[in-house]
């Protein structure tokens, strides 16, 4: 049970994912420290109101912190932007420049005398009639 426990462990999908996670709890931090230190004070600043997160309405007692929501709104909204601009484009780009397909063989040939397109295995030309090697 060990030995399959220890090959379960060193798989390469669980290292990767292991990996994975940690760095996108990283980034992560990185992205939440980015937006409650430096974005929304800035457009806080715009707005003239210090912190969203004490923005609150109440109704029957019930309070409704919609401030913190809009933190964690644009918290997301440059997380998925960050992702796609740092991650999913880059990856984008590098797997279609690795990725060279070869050309498709040609199914047609030009004909000598008209410089028509004529099936490869034509042995005259269907436009002007000319006989094709």
């Amino acid at each position: 049970m060990g030995k399959e426990f220890k090959q379960f462990l060193l798989r390469g999908n669980v290292v990767d994912l292991a990996v994975g996670v940690v760095i996108g709890s990283a980034f992560g931090a990185v992205i939440t420290a980015l937006v409650k230190d430096l974005i929304t004070p800035l457009i806080a600043a715009l707005v003239k109101m210090p912190d969203f997160s004490n923005l609150s309405f109440t109704i029957n007692g019930s309070i409704f912190m919609y401030g913190d929501f809009i933190n964690v709104l644009i918290s997301f909204l440059l997380i998925a932007t960050a992702i796609f601009f740092f991650v999913v484009k880059p990856m984008n780009y590098m797997i279609s420049k690795s990725k060279k397909e070869k050309p498709a063989d040609p199914t047609s040939k030009k004909c000598p005398e008209c410089l028509s397109e004529i099936p490869l295995s034509a042995k005259r030309c269907s436009f002007c009639t000319q006989q094709v090697k």
